[in-house]
């Protein structure tokens, strides 16, 4: 008896005749661009290195695109960029040793955000792994264990026939729900050496579906169907699911509030009548969650930004939907749903009734105003201004990138993003220089839409370097720097707390002519002409920076 799966298994004449008579001049490095070609990534990431130079060798006799930045950990960036807006696997490739080293930043910053990043590491030649000291440049006793602890999964190839095979896995661990990064290395000899094994061919490493426990959902169901104060917190794992519409289906149907994350920006319509938009550090708004009967979290670990610094205590039941099974009920007792956010929220759909609550749109209301009587009470239109500046210049498509400075704290809570999957920023690990490099990724990803890149002037002397990438390749990004002369968010904190602050003050250049230096276009500006400059940068075509001097302060916090 003949089966189906027989006959797709058996190879024909042709392919036969191929495997054993590959091309000659293929190596190890062949090896891994042929198993990524056969898993669909079209581009690749990286920084090469003594160790790697079989892999780029590789790369150069490939169909696949590579763009290379300056540093490890800018790469990183873009390459975590890329595969938010993609969501691809985003192959990074690097280099033993230090090179590795530099991209763990990024990757931390991959890991909280559930960026889908394939890290390709080259190793010290196979003889030296082990962790004994054999004295090879770049040699560690154990790299491995330097990303163990921040990517989703470690794998190694120590022969050529284990290559396709560990990026296949990798890959797969990468894209399952949740997104994350991940770590494969292979020794030097191991991709430099030729090899007799016949060409990659197509993958499969397709990973499996995270649905929820159909009794789990029952249950939640009925708790909303019945909650008289339903509330939803929509999170990034909205986003990353692509489920949006699927939320604003459902809060339509129990007429439940939705308030998004900071990571969630853009999960729910904005102006919606029942959108609290994303004031989460504000008392105002921690009130109203702690009021709800029945919380629907989706998406959210309910973390330290997300629970205004942990002083959110619901008295009602939680309902927390999470891929991610380590935030699941990590900071509040709930029905835990351990599941992909579209799925689960489809299920939903297929089973709650419609509640009808002519009166929450008015209790939102009611929040909203609380909030903007709160800010309105501070002295803070030049903040309002700049922001509203940003807003109104940015196309409502337009993918922006925020570093970790004071106008990024105002978007996390202020921003409209309109779209969803369009604002990012450093605010899962919290490191300095994400937001331009980052757009550089997203540029490559998808280069029909300008990006915005936004740093404070310390943030943007990360990445200074990646202007002349940011120029080699043509890419469309705009880099607003807002320039107050020193680490402006920790300036207020450390004076606030202390009474004055210490090693916030920083000596920077003129940022206008070293953008030009670089062949870029650059512009000084000023509040009034912000919208005017932004906009016109984004509308032209290439790189180009604009420098915003201004010395911008946060609302005051609610959480002390």
């Amino acid at each position: 008896m003949t089966h189906d799966h027989d006959l797709v298994l058996r190879p024909t004449a042709a392919q036969t005749d191929a495997a054993l008579h590959p091309p000659a001049g293929r190596t190890g490095g062949d090896l891994v661009v042929e198993t990524l070609a056969g898993l669909g990534a079209t581009t690749v990431f990286g920084l090469p290195g003594q160790h790697a130079l079989g892999m780029f060798d590789a790369v150069r006799r490939s169909g696949l695109r590579y763009v290379g930045l300056r540093a490890e950990n800018n790469a990183g960036f873009a390459a975590d960029a890329y595969g938010r807006l993609t969501g691809e696997a985003a192959p990074l490739l690097l280099s033993t040793g230090p090179g590795a080293l530099m991209s763990l930043a990024a990757l931390q910053e991959a890991a909280a955000g559930s960026a889908p990043v394939l890290a390709i590491g080259s190793q010290v030649p196979a003889a030296g792994l082990g962790g004994g000291r054999h004295g090879y440049l770049h040699e560690l006793r154990d790299q491995q264990a330097s990303f163990r602890d921040i990517v989703k999964s470690v794998h190694t190839a120590r022969t050529q026939s284990q290559i396709p095979s560990a990026i296949a896995a990798a890959w797969q661990s990468a894209l399952t729900a949740p997104h994350g990064p991940v770590w494969v290395e292979i020794p030097q000899d191991v991709l430099s050496a030729g090899t007799v094994l016949p060409v990659v061919t197509a993958m499969d490493a397709t990973p499996a579906d995270l649905a929820p426990r159909p009794e789990l959902t029952a249950v939640a169901a009925h708790l909303l169907a019945n909650a008289e104060r339903p509330v939803i917190v929509a999170g990034g794992g909205v986003v990353r699911a692509d489920a949006s519409g699927k939320l604003l289906a459902l809060a339509e149907r129990i007429s439940a509030p939705v308030v998004t994350t900071f990571g969630g920006k853009g999960a729910f319509p904005w102006e919606h009548p029942l959108s609290l938009q994303s004031w989460l550090e504000d008392r105002h708004t921690t009130d109203f969650l702690e009021d709800a009967d029945v919380l629907l979290v989706v998406g959210s670990g309910l973390g330290e930004l997300s629970s205004n610094y942990h002083t959110f205590a619901p008295r009602g039941r939680v309902i927390q939907i999470e891929a991610d099974p380590g935030k699941l009920e990590s900071n509040h007792p709930a029905i835990g749903i351990h599941a992909d956010a579209r799925l689960a929220l489809s299920a939903l759909l297929e089973t709650v009734p419609v509640r009808e609550d002519e009166h929450a749109a008015g209790r939102v209301r009611g929040v909203l105003e609380k909030v903007r009587d709160r800010i309105d009470g501070q002295d803070l239109a030049l903040e309002r201004q700049v922001l509203g500046a940003v807003r109104e210049a940015l196309p409502d498509d337009a993918p922006s990138f925020w570093d970790m400075t004071i106008l990024a704290y105002w978007a996390w809570s202020a921003f409209d993003a309109r779209r969803p999957n369009t604002m990012h920023s450093a605010q899962g690990a919290g490191g300095l220089g994400y937001g331009f490099p980052a757009a550089l990724g997203a540029a490559v990803a998808d280069p029909t839409r300008p990006v915005l890149a936004v740093s404070g002037d310390g943030g943007a002397m990360y990445s200074i370097a990646e202007l002349a990438t940011a120029r080699q390749y043509g890419l469309d990004v705009t880099w607003l720097i807002v320039d107050d002369g020193g680490y402006g968010i920790l300036r207020e904190y450390m004076t606030d707390a202390f009474g004055e602050a210490t090693g916030t003050e920083l000596t920077r250049p003129d940022f206008v002519a070293l953008a030009e230096s670089f062949g870029v276009p650059a512009v000084r500006t000023t509040p009034r002409d912000l919208r005017e400059d932004l906009a016109k940068s984004l509308a032209g075509p290439g790189p180009s920076v604009v420098v915003l001097p201004a010395l911008l302060r946060m609302f005051a916090p609610t959480h002390l």
